[in-house]
């Protein structure tokens, strides 16, 4: 008898087992798996060290939420290296169901059908509200009329003031609404030859230059479609004038990235990020340690406003994903959930896409937190203007080597000392003709 209960009780546990490995097996084969496509590091190139905080705790409360979905992201792949391995996945027909998507492949991604077009995943679903993004971020996300990506982070361009130098200078520092002509007139007080030798050795900008001075002038350089460019405009031409009449303070010399760190420079842009990273411990003691710095609006031109550009990391679903409502779930909370929007405060050099995020009081006291005392912070309605009223890149199929070419010649006839006029129009017959291809 005993020999019998011993051999029931290992049929039972063979049985059992048996039950149990089916069921582990089953389990496996019911978990679904959805890949992520992310680069480490910063988008901003910038240092940051904690790339993948924000995600993995959007991967953990996802799947918390879904139990049986199992996110799987590769973590080694460098933002460099970003474009060449998401093509290597496409190729084989292994895109990721979600992944970030760099400015300059876009367009590319866009007119190819590589991204699912998600007007209709946002049409059906009540709880998405669009108008809680910042509108220059959401439009980001647009090509050929329809929404091809939402936005996770976006950076806008802020003006750097050397704060010590316009104090040396006598000069009070400018406002919110300070223009091209406060610009110019600070320029020509501070640039000169300190001491004696007959060179300059302290200036009114660095690396200031012609898109600066067109976007917060009121000019377009391209038709939104890429149909037509419009670089022999008005505005655009008073705008690569006044670069020439800044850069023309400077009696030829080059002023270099040097010369800033130096502190010898009153004004650079400088991007959000930027701003973040050098405002803080240790980034701070190795770049800008001696004088005291701020950031403000860019200046207005005489037809324009105090308007920034806009850059903005976007995400997108893969047109052949077998998970729809799961990827867009997934990219919903990384773009869209308040609670990880927040994270991008505390964990990268961005701000939020989110309007009540990044307009928040808890915005400002985490941003305080890494900078020294004394040090003011960009307030969060301020911040709120400048992205919501930034200027974003047309996204069109050719605009990257249309922007590339444009950006070659003005500078040439800056350098060069070219007639602005008759050069940028000739310079527009030429990208025209390559649009028109």
């Amino acid at each position: 008898m005993k020999k019998r209960n011993i051999l029931i009780g290992v049929a039972a546990a063979a049985v059992f087992g048996g039950i149990g490995i089916a069921a582990y097996a089953g389990n496996m084969q019911h978990e679904t798996v959805l890949e992520f496509g992310m680069f480490a590091g910063s988008n901003w190139d910038v240092a940051n060290a904690n790339s993948f905080v924000i995600i993995d705790k959007a991967i953990e409360l996802f799947e918390k939420e879904h139990p049986g979905v199992r996110i799987h992201y590769y973590s080694g792949v460098r933002k460099d290296d970003y474009s060449e391995w998401f093509s290597r996945k496409l190729l084989a027909g292994q895109e990721p169901d979600v992944f970030m998507v760099l400015g300059t492949d876009f367009n590319q991604f866009s007119s190819m059908g590589v991204m699912k077009d998600l007007e209709p995943l946002i049409e059906r679903d009540a709880s998405f509200d669009p108008e809680k993004y910042f509108d220059s971020a959401f439009r980001t996300g647009q090509y050929g009329g329809k929404q091809y990506a939402l936005p996770y982070e976006v950076v806008p361009t802020l003006m750097f003031v050397n704060k010590s130098l316009l104090t040396k200078e006598g000069i009070a520092m400018p406002d919110e609404n300070w223009t091209w002509d406060d610009l110019y007139e600070i320029c020509q007080k501070v640039t000169k030859d300190v001491d004696g030798d007959g060179l300059l050795d302290q200036f009114g900008t660095y690396n200031y230059d012609w898109l600066d001075a067109v976007y917060t002038n009121g000019a377009e350089i391209f038709e939104s479609d890429g149909s037509e460019c419009y670089l022999a405009g008005d505005r655009v031409v008073e705008a690569v004038k006044f670069i020439g009449q800044i850069d023309d303070l400077y009696q030829g010399q080059n002023v270099t990235q040097e010369d800033f760190n130096a502190g010898d420079v009153a004004f650079m842009p400088l991007t959000f990020a930027e701003y973040r990273t050098y405002k803080t411990y240790p980034y701070r003691i190795k770049r800008y340690t001696g004088f005291q710095w701020d950031c403000i609006t860019m200046p207005a031109g005489g037809q324009g406003e105090n308007l920034s550009q806009v850059d903005t990391l976007l995400m997108g679903i893969s047109t052949n994903t077998r998970h729809e409502e799961l990827a867009w779930e997934f990219l919903k909370l990384l773009t869209y959930n308040e609670e990880i929007q927040m994270e991008i405060f505390r964990s990268s050099q961005g701000a939020s896409v989110l309007k009540e995020v990044t307009q928040s009081e808890e915005m400002e006291s985490i941003v305080q937190e890494d900078m020294e005392e004394g040090d003011t912070v960009i307030s969060g309605e301020l911040l709120g203007q400048v992205i919501e009223t930034g200027r974003i890149k047309p996204q069109f199929k050719k605009y990257e080597q249309a922007m590339s070419l444009a950006d070659s010649e003005v500078s040439s006839i800056l350098e060069n000392d070219k007639t602005v006029d008759s050069s940028l129009k000739i310079l527009q017959r030429t990208i025209n003709t390559y649009l028109q291809q």
